[in-house]
């Protein structure tokens, strides 16, 4: 399959980048050879390949839910440019 500069302008234009000619027919000839070598693996024959979801075991080390404090409110306050002493002060920014 081939991508062409026009495939790369437009999704560039998706994206909202602004794309001059070179970079177009680079990430054109990228994005082919992307596709191609995609080819290449879908003709491998995987059907006495079982289904493999990750291929490194994740141990999920559990540990109790205990509730802690971890930081003081005034300590975190201190930090805020204004605060009425319990919660942190900010701009209005919906009308």
């Amino acid at each position: 399959m081939t991508i062409d500069t026009r495939e790369v302008f437009r999704i560039g234009q998706l994206a909202r980048l602004e794309l001059d000619q070179e970079t177009q027919e680079l990430f054109a000839r990228q994005l082919t050879d992307i596709l191609d070598y995609m080819e290449t693996l879908n003709e491998l024959d995987t059907s006495d390949v079982a289904p493999l979801y990750s291929p490194v075991s994740h141990d999920a080390p559990l540990r109790e839910d205990e509730p802690r404090v971890l930081n003081d409110r005034e300590e975190l306050l201190g930090n805020a440019p204004q605060s009425d002493g319990q919660f942190f002060l900010v701009p209005k920014v919906v009308s």
